[in-house]
């Protein structure tokens, strides 16, 4: 149950860095032309753009974007239900660019020095983006990030320090046959090692049977919240579950180690 709860721990940092990245991914710069370019001057507008290096790209794709002002007329219409080309008799507004940027330029001052260079390609009028926000993601994001590292770094420490006691408690009632077997001339190896050996077996074990509930749990939480696959990434997933199995034998060995050591340095007086 302990690696159980380091395990949720776990999932929870992995569902808020897949969150964080998704909300910051959603972030645009909308590139605004000069009226009246020609076709080739526009594709001269994308092919600058194409080769900034803080464009984001997936599959080498660049995620850029042209968006023709009457196709953006047409949707500002179907949105607020207000024709306002009937009023000023012609369409007010101007072709332009989305792009996203790579994560590593998600800060104000880089996001401004990127406005200043795209407003300096010739044919571009005006680049823009919402300043606010980017300083409040950027803000929560922080703060979450560090919330949830110091958690699961008291999770961790208080669950290794309960795993390790426990140990110490099934071993207390060993220390008289411990002290038996020294008597008898056996090693300190030969003592140290099935008990080793049985903690590495339960560690290992309990490893798999939290890994197991916890994808259970997972699969399960899937099924009632559609959206929640969005924020996991396979690779991750199995990766922390890999990690308990790994996590519980080295707790356990670790914590079985210290303690028969412990009752092997241990006078005869200090067993009662």
């Amino acid at each position: 149950m302990a690696l159980f709860v380091i395990g949720l721990g776990g999932l929870l940092l992995l569902h808020a860095s897949k969150l964080s990245s998704i909300v910051r991914e959603s972030i645009e710069i909308q590139i605004y032309l000069d009226r009246y370019l020609s076709q080739e001057e526009t594709a001269n507008v994308e092919k600058a753009l194409q080769k900034r290096p803080y464009l984001e790209k997936k599959e080498n794709t660049p995620q850029i974007q042209f968006v023709h002002k009457d196709e953006a007329a047409k949707k500002f219409i179907e949105a607020t239900g207000e024709n306002f080309m009937t009023l000023l008799g012609e369409n007010p507004l101007r072709d332009a660019y989305l792009i996203k940027i790579k994560p590593e330029f998600y800060d104000n001052r880089k996001m401004q020095l990127i406005k200043q260079d795209v407003e300096k390609i010739p044919g571009v009028f005006e680049a823009t983006y919402v300043e606010n926000l980017v300083e409040e993601i950027n803000r929560n994001i922080y703060r979450i990030s560090f919330v949830l590292l110091v958690f699961a770094a008291l999770l961790l420490f208080t669950i290794t320090i309960l795993i390790n006691n426990t140990i110490k408690l099934a071993l207390f009632s060993q220390r008289f046959l411990i002290r038996s077997m020294q008597l008898v001339g056996a090693t300190s190896w030969f003592i140290q090692r099935p008990f080793l050996f049985r903690s590495l077996g339960q560690g290992f074990l309990s490893g798999i049977l939290a890994a197991v509930l916890l994808y259970v749990l997972l699969q399960y939480a899937n099924t009632q919240i559609k959206e929640l696959v969005m924020l996991q990434v396979q690779e991750q997933i199995f990766l922390l579950l890999a990690g308990l199995c790994i996590l519980g034998p080295l707790i356990s060995l670790f914590s079985s180690y210290r303690s028969v050591n412990k009752y092997l340095q241990m006078s005869l007086d200090e067993l009662y």
